[in-house]
């Protein structure tokens, strides 16, 4: 395991073979090669593609689940070394977040933008005690019109949330970016 986490976010309902899940799950063997562990959700999904990924690139996966949250879920995907567990919704984000030295939003929903606009936010904060924010990357065009729409609509700093059109793409600015840290 090594000392750099990148926390993976993205739709739990991907199914394999789709585009969006052979893509994560190129996201997250690219991210093991390059020696980082990777954290998500560790449930199905978006989150088992970049899990599978990894896994079988030899890299460290990490899966922060909500057993409580979610009940009718039976545990971490297979490809999950280590499980952290968190009662809350809101404390799994923040440990998935907190833990990471980046975070790759990938296609998702409404949980996949929540828990992008709170690694934004954190970024956004981190600045205030004159820390370096964490990268954010996000994946697709969907995350770049929303990103730009938010920005503008409640006038804030969206450069902190660098958006790409492909995974390749976001690792290799994730790589650059923690590189320089």
């Amino acid at each position: 395991m090594t000392g750099r986490i990148v926390a993976v976010f993205g739709a739990s309902a991907t199914h394999p073979h789709h585009e969006d899940w052979e893509a994560a799950h190129r996201c997250g063997a690219l991210l093991a090669a390059r020696g980082f562990t990777v954290a998500t959700g560790g449930y199905g999904g978006i989150m088992e593609a970049v899990s599978s990924g990894a896994a079988a690139s030899g890299g460290h996966v990490i899966g922060v689940t909500a057993p409580l949250v979610f009940p009718d879920r039976p545990g971490a995907n297979a490809h999950v070394l280590e499980e952290r567990m968190a009662d809350t919704l809101p404390q799994r984000v923040a440990r998935l977040i907190e833990d990471s030295d980046a975070v790759i939003a990938l296609p998702g929903s409404i949980g996949t933008l929540t828990e992008l606009v709170m690694a934004w936010n954190t970024a956004f904060v981190t600045r205030f005690s004159g820390s370096m924010p964490r990268p954010v990357v996000t994946v697709g065009d969907t995350w770049t019109r929303l990103v730009a729409h938010i920005a503008t609509e409640l006038a804030t700093d969206n450069a902190i949330v660098h958006c790409v059109g492909d995974v390749d793409a976001a690792v290799a600015y994730v790589v650059a970016a923690t590189e320089s840290a």
